[in-house]
């Protein structure tokens, strides 16, 4: 019996979970899909899938911006822009590049892909000590933003799920004109009935932008140095990225003027980013925080970001969740995801070992092109 028992250890110790993970360095290294178990010919179809569907979105993406946004109430752009190419990507199996088209290097908008970012810095603060996730938001910030009545039983819980209904004005626009109900006049906008904190879900960048400043005062420095310095630099990213925040979002902190980043590209800024370090950042999550040697981010925030909100199956602490109303057929429900305008997405795939990253794809094709790639795999 010790005898079979040692065999099946040597056996599970040959696997994948006992053998030494690959992580890339400067370079990263290439492998067939075939051996890696995918069929090379579907994956190259699938990759032509993915460039054939090009999203319609304006290459001018300030336009593009304006086209789709431009109706709220006292809409401007407010942060920088920057024009948008073709499609490009990359599929990662085993933490090896086994598919890839367009140009990986370049570095666009990649919109509340941002928020992703966002949630990994509000996870840093959990894992330090530095936020309790049922914590109220008045314990922190001192300035007003969360004095009301309304506002102060807001925690970072609210936040983090798009759930918080706070109410007020950041940056020089109200909550309540971020996509806002087309058949309603400004007037009739500021006085509507809106839900107490934890009773909807609404997607709205003030509030989201309302988490970045909220965090910028708890670190007490710039959240891309955090990021930077926590994440980006030990996962070997470039240092071609950028985090922009608006000329209305500086405020003084410890007598440094200091930009409070936006969580998307909504109103202009939001990280910009190219498609490997996208990768980089996919693989830190497929591995459960951890890269090489080192944990950079605690499993249990991991395991956090993909809890599914009380008022929207389908959104944890801002990545999407494969179930609910926005579950792609025939995909496991364990894929979670950061999605953002004009096609960018990073899809975390555990059940396959998978990250794919997309740039520009039309964004009713995703799971179609998901399922094409998971379908790929034939051992």
């Amino acid at each position: 019996m010790l005898k079979k028992s040692f065999i099946i250890f040597i056996f599970f110790c040959a696997s994948i979970y006992c053998q030494e993970l690959y992580y890339p360095g400067l370079d990263w290294e290439q492998r067939t899909p075939e051996s890696l178990g995918f069929s090379n010919e579907k994956i190259k179809k699938a990759i032509q899938f993915a460039i054939d569907n090009e999203n319609s979105v304006n290459r001018n993406l300030r336009d593009a911006i304006i086209s789709a946004f431009g109706y709220e109430p006292g809409f401007e752009i407010k942060g920088p822009t920057k024009p948008r190419k073709g499609p490009n990507g990359l599929i990662i199996k085993d933490g090896y590049i086994i598919g890839k088209w367009g140009d990986v290097s370049r570095v666009d908008m990649t919109f509340s892909v941002t928020k992703s970012y966002l949630s990994t810095v509000a996870g840093l603060a959990y894992q330090k000590g530095l936020l309790r996730l049922d914590q109220k938001l008045e314990e922190y910030i001192k300035d007003g933003k969360f004095s009301s009545d309304h506002n102060k039983e807001i925690t970072w819980h609210h936040l983090l799920n798009q759930s918080s209904q706070w109410k007020g004005n950041l940056f020089g626009t109200f909550d309540w004109a971020d996509r806002p109900p087309r058949n309603l006049s400004i007037e009739e906008l500021k006085v509507q009935e809106i839900p107490g904190p934890g009773e909807a879900y609404k997607y709205n960048d003030v509030r989201v932008n309302l988490l970045s400043f909220s965090l910028l005062n708890v670190f007490q420095e710039s959240l891309p140095e955090v990021l930077k310095k926590e994440i980006m630099d030990p996962i070997g990213a470039s240092t071609s990225w950028n985090w922009y925040g608006y000329e209305k979002s500086k405020i003084l902190l410890n007598g440094t003027i200091i930009s409070s980043v936006s969580g998307g590209g909504h109103f202009g800024g939001g990280m910009f980013i190219n498609s490997l370090d996208h990768a980089r950042f996919g693989l830190l999550f497929l591995r459960n925080g951890r890269w090489k040697n080192e944990l950079l981010l605690s499993p249990e925030w991991i395991k956090l970001v993909q809890q599914p909100s009380k008022n929207n199956e389908s959104y944890g602490y801002m990545w999407w969740l494969n179930r609910g109303a926005r579950k792609w057929d025939g995909l496991s429900k364990n894929i979670y995801y950061g999605a953002g305008f004009g096609g960018n997405f990073i899809v975390i795939i555990p059940d396959r070992n998978l990250v794919v990253v997309t740039r520009w794809i039309d964004s009713s094709k995703i799971g179609e092109f998901i399922k094409k790639v998971v379908d790929s795999q034939i051992n």
